[in-house]
């Protein structure tokens, strides 16, 4: 039995760049890898592929995206995949923007490279994890990272300085496709200054950095979803340096300079967000251990 952690991931930049000849969009995005995290267990079992999470399990119907994973390593490997029984304790929210689902297949693959295969390069991993799915590399990855691409061109970044994040998620889910499509229908003009981002993040200006948050997705957030910018401004009053939806949201974080006043401002909106969550930055050293 083998166990990894799965961090989640927030992003501090994103911009769209246009939609691309195979249909998927180039994106230029800074991310960052955050201790708000799953655990993924693998353990070896007589033959097929179990998944289970929250108490339950699924054997048969449509493949899951871990074992999709899973099958595409050992395929890479030249090796037949033996009987795999992957259990998943969930803390971080699905469907939020953060990167949980993605999170928990890098970690599998990270446990199979240890297990199966511990000379493979990052590179090679991150590769198989393409397959699966644009997230994946960079949660593979890990750190402070300029992605560019579809998300699986990285450029390592200076860490973020330390701090920490308050992130709040709605009770409602927006969905990806959508979104995607009001950015193909319309004209963004409001893009997160990603250069100024990386000059901050070289200076270690936490300050410079948090002015910089941004997020094209914000511009074609729909009426119904408009409660991602009241989160926002409450995380601006609560203290945050500055806030953002992350990735295609619906959740909200905030930069936070002092942990007493993140802790603060994580329980005043506790009360009305369950799903509040306290974390801080994980640098890429302390990812990959």
């Amino acid at each position: 039995m083998k166990t990894r952690n799965a961090p989640a991931k927030v992003n501090l930049a994103l911009d769209i760049l246009g939609t691309r000849p195979d249909g998927y969009h180039d994106m230029r995005m800074v991310m960052q890898t955050i201790s708000l995290c799953d655990t993924v267990t693998l353990e070896e079992r007589t033959a097929g592929f179990e998944l289970h999470t929250g108490g339950s399990f699924i054997l048969a119907g449509k493949k899951t995206l871990e074992q999709q994973a899973a099958e595409a390593f050992f395929e890479a490997i030249g090796q037949p995949m033996p009987g795999l029984r992957v259990t998943l304790e969930k803390v971080t929210p699905a469907y939020a923007g953060l990167g949980g689902g993605s999170a928990d297949v890098a970690a599998l693959l990270r446990i199979l490279r240890d297990t199966y295969a511990l000379d493979m390069p990052t590179a090679e991993l991150e590769r198989i994890g393409f397959t699966v799915g644009s997230d994946m590399p960079f949660c593979i990855h890990g750190g402070t990272c300029l992605a560019e691409g579809r998300g699986e061109v990285l450029t390592d970044l200076p860490p973020l300085p330390d701090c920490w994040l308050v992130l709040c998620k709605p009770d409602f889910g927006i969905p990806t496709p959508a979104l995607f499509a009001r950015v193909d229908g319309g004209e963004l003009t409001c893009r997160p200054d990603i250069d100024g981002m990386m000059t901050a993040l070289q200076a270690g200006d936490l300050e410079g950095v948090a002015k910089r948050l941004g997020n094209v997705f914000e511009e074609v957030l729909p009426e119904e979803y408009q409660e991602v910018f009241a989160i926002k401004a409450r995380l601006l009053e609560l203290g945050a340096l500055n806030a953002a939806m992350s990735g295609s949201g619906p959740t909200v974080f905030g930069l936070f300079r002092e942990e007493e006043t993140a802790r603060q401002a994580a329980e005043v909106l506790k009360t009305t967000y369950a799903q509040t969550y306290l974390a801080q930055p994980v640098k890429k050293f302390d990812f990959s251990e």
